[in-house]
C-alpha cells in the first residue's frame, strides 16, 4: 500500500507520526523499505528505529543522534536508521611535494584503533622535518571486466581481434553514457570458451565505479551485436573489485601512486628513535621477506590502516581498502659504505648518513565527488584536506587526495617499522593505555 499524497509525508493514515508508522509495519501493512512512501526521510528513519527497538529491545538513541539530514543520504543507504559514529582524528600537517598536492596537509583518520593516529602523526613529523614527501600519480584507470560466452577458442580469438580493431566504436558507446568518463583501453583475455574484456576508464574526480559499470554495459551491447559473444556477467571478476587480486597489484586500478622521502640520520634518531640501518633491516626482513614467505599481495606494514581511516573520514567506498592495501614499502640506508668494507668482513654495519623510504600503492581508488563525499562530515574532511568537489583541471582533486594518502601511508610505515626496529611498539601501546 502506498500513498504519495503529501510531499512531507503527513498523509491521512498517520504518515507524519513515527509511532503510527511503526505500528503499521508491525501489523504487516507496510514493509521497512516502504516508509519513505508515507513520510519524509527523517520521520521514516525514526519509525524504522522504533520498529527495530521494539523487536530487539535495544535502545537506539545514540544511533539516532546524527548530524546529517536524512534525505541527504538517499543515494548512499537504504532502510536508514541512523549513523554509526566513529572518532575522527587528524595527523600532521605533513608536507607533500606532489604534482596535484603541494603544501602542508592535515590527514583525517576515522578509526577505533588507539595509537594509530599518534603513530601516523609521528611519521608525518619526521617527513615534514626532512622537507616533505615527494608524491606522484603514475597511472589512472577505473576498470570493469565483463565476461562473455563463446563456442570455443577460435570464436574467442575472433572476438578478441574484433575488439582490438574496433576500440573506437566501444569508446563511442561507453562515453555516450557519461559526460565525464573516458575509455582508455580494452584488454581481451581468452580462457577456453570465456572471453573477458577489461575496460579501463579515466573518471576524473570521481571514484567512477558506477560510471564504469554503466558505460561498460553500453559497450558490451555493441560487442554482442557485432560478434558471436554472449554476455554472461557485466563483472567477470577480472576487474577486480573489492577482492585481493594480483592483476590490481600489477596493472593497477583507480590511482597508482608513489611517495618517497629522504630523512637525515639525526632526524631518524631524534624523531623515530632508531637508526637508518635498523629501519632498513626491519623493513627487509618483515615487509619484504616475511610478506614473500606469506604469499602476501601487500609488502607493507600497515598501509591499510591509513587507507581505511582516510576512506571512512572522507566518504570513499570503504570496501576498496582491499585494493588500497596493495602497497610495497621500500627502505634503504644510504651514504654508507658496505658492511663488509666497513668491518673488514666482520659483518658489522657502517653508519649511513640518511634513510630513504618509499611506498607504492598500485590500486588506490579515490574520488572527491559522488558517493559518500557529499555527506556532511565527509565533505568537511575533504575540505580540511582542500580537495572537496571537482578539480580544475578535472581530476586534479582526486589526484591530490591520492598523493596525500600516499604520504600518510608512508608516514605510517616509517613510524611502525621504526617502532618495531627500536622494540618500542608494545611500550607505545602501553603508554597510550591501549
Amino acid at each position: 500500500m502506498t500513498d504519495d499524497s503529501d510531499a512531507d509525508g503527513a498523509d491521512a493514515d498517520g504518515g507524519s507520526d513515527p509511532e503510527a508508522l511503526a505500528d503499521r509495519v508491525a501489523d504487516g501493512d507496510l514493509r521497512l523499505y516502504e516508509l519513505e512512501d508515507h513520510a519524509d526521510a527523517e520521520t521514516a528513519a525514526t519509525a524504522r528505529r522504533l520498529v527495530v527497538e521494539r523487536d530487539t529491545g535495544v535502545d537506539l538513541s545514540a544511533t539516532g543522534d546524527y548530524a546529517f539530514a536524512a534525505d541527504s543520504a538517499d543515494s548512499n543507504i537504504e532502510n536508514l536508521v541512523g549513523a554509526a559514529q566513529l572518532p575522527v582524528g587528524v595527523a600532521g600537517p605533513v608536507t607533500v611535494r606532489g604534482e596535484a598536492a603541494d603544501g602542508d596537509f592535515y590527514l583525517p583518520i576515522a578509526t577505533t584503533e588507539g595509537a594509530l593516529v599518534a603513530s601516523v602523526n609521528r611519521g608525518c613529523a619526521a617527513i615534514s622535518a626532512a622537507g616533505g614527501a615527494t608524491a606522484r600519480v603514475t597511472k589512472r584507470g577505473m576498470t570493469r571486466a565483463p565476461v562473455f560466452r563463446v563456442d570455443g577458442v577460435a570464436e574467442g580469438a575472433e572476438v578478441a581481434e574484433w575488439v582490438e580493431e574496433n576500440e573506437d566504436r566501444l569508446a563511442e558507446a561507453a562515453e555516450s553514457t557519461t559526460g565525464h568518463g573516458r575509455l582508455q583501453s580494452v584488454t581481451p583475455y581468452l580462457v577456453g570458451d570465456s572471453v573477458f574484456l577489461r575496460f579501463s576508464y579515466d573518471t576524473g574526480d570521481a571514484n567512477g565505479m558506477n560510471m564504469a559499470t554503466i558505460a561498460t554495459r553500453a559497450a558490451a551491447e555493441v560487442v554482442e551485436d557485432e560478434t558471436p559473444a554472449s554476455l554472461v556477467a557485466l563483472s567477470g571478476n577480472l576487474c577486480t573489485d573489492k577482492k585481493p587480486a594480483a592483476i590490481n597489484a600489477v596493472e593497477g586500478r583507480g590511482h597508482t601512486v608513489t611517495a618517497d622521502v629522504t630523512i637525515p640520520r639525526e632526524t631518524v634518531e631524534e624523531r623515530l628513535g632508531t637508526t637508518p640501518e635498523a629501519v632498513e633491516e626491519a623493513n627487509t626482513r618483515k615487509n619484504l621477506i616475511g610478506s614473500a614467505k606469506a604469499g602476501s599481495l601487500g609488502f607493507n606494514a600497515q598501509a591499510a590502516n591509513v587507507v581505511a581511516g582516510v576512506f571512512i573520514a572522507t566518504g570513499q567506498d570503504e570496501a576498496h581498502v582491499v585494493e588500497g592495501s596493495n602497497c610495497i614499502t621500500t627502505v634503504e640506508a644510504r651514504d654508507g659504505v658496505s658492511a663488509s668494507e666497513a668491518s673488514g668482513g666482520s659483518g658489522e654495519r657502517s653508519s649511513a648518513g640518511e634513510l630513504y623510504a618509499s611506498v607504492n600503492l598500485a590500486s588506490l581508488q579515490v574520488g572527491t565527488v559522488g558517493g559518500g563525499t557529499d555527506l556532511a562530515t565527509q565533505s568537511e574532511m575533504l575540505d580540511v584536506v582542500g580537495v572537496a568537489g571537482g578539480g580544475d583541471p578535472v581530476g586534479s582533486n582526486a589526484d591530490a587526495l591520492a598523493e596525500v594518502i600516499a604520504a600518510g601511508a608512508l608516514a605510517g610505515e616509517l613510524s611502525l617499522v621504526s617502532a618495531l626496529a627500536s622494540r618500542h611498539l608494545s611500550s607505545a601501546h602501553e603508554e597510550l593505555g591501549r
